[in-house]
């Protein structure tokens, strides 16, 4: 397995809404993300997705987080997404999604966890609250599971620590309030970005 864009960083937009959805993905992109996720739990997302879609489908892997449920990915798809993240390992979400050709990165914490996803068809994993287990936690369970299956940190990861979670075995992160707050500014949101893609540069040296 192989995760599937050049930057393995997403960018997790939860709360932004249909009017800023566009500018601030336009602001992300620009700083060499190419991996977006808009939660199911922010406003109106169902205009937000297809709009960032529209405009950005051919120059990142956009879709949805906080998924929950197998008719969400049936109307996920329908829109175009390309990638679904989850908080937790619902089987039947991961097989509705890969029936679908989507990426999914499913939210794990545990070993079994791990494999329940694996064994659903889940391409990769993220560690899920990663900042309450730490890199060492992870460092541990990377030890028994596949070696080529990609593992996000999300949880707590900062420019400051990312390098951690790469060292702890990492692919890469998955970049939440760090990144994007609801209702920050285009320019806050750029100058995070820019830091985070410096951040993971320097860490990959």
């Amino acid at each position: 397995m192989q995760w599937q864009t050049k930057l393995p960083l997403i960018a997790i937009l939860r709360g932004i809404t249909p009017k800023e959805a566009v500018a601030h993905v336009g602001a992300i992109i620009e700083a060499g993300f190419d991996a977006i996720e808009i939660p199911l739990n922010s406003p109106e997302w169902e205009k937000s997705i297809p709009l960032i879609i529209q405009a950005y489908g051919d120059k990142a892997l956009i879709g949805a987080g906080t998924v929950l449920k197998a008719e969400q990915v049936d109307q996920l798809a329908d829109m175009g997404c390309k990638l679904i993240v989850t908080p937790n390992i619902q089987p039947e979400v991961i097989r509705r999604a890969v029936s679908f050709g989507m990426t999914v990165c499913p939210g794990c914490a545990t070993a079994s966890e791990a494999f329940t996803a694996l064994d659903a068809g889940a391409q990769s994993l993220k560690i899920f609250p990663s900042s309450t287990f730490g890199p060492d936690y992870i460092k541990a369970l990377k030890a028994v599971l596949p070696p080529d299956v990609p593992v996000f940190a999300v949880g707590g990861v900062t420019p400051e620590n990312l390098h951690e979670w790469i060292k702890a075995g990492c692919v890469g992160a998955g970049l939440g309030g760090d990144l994007y707050r609801a209702g920050q500014s285009i320019e806050r949101t750029a100058t995070q970005a820019a830091r985070f893609t410096k951040a993971y540069q320097e860490a990959m040296q």
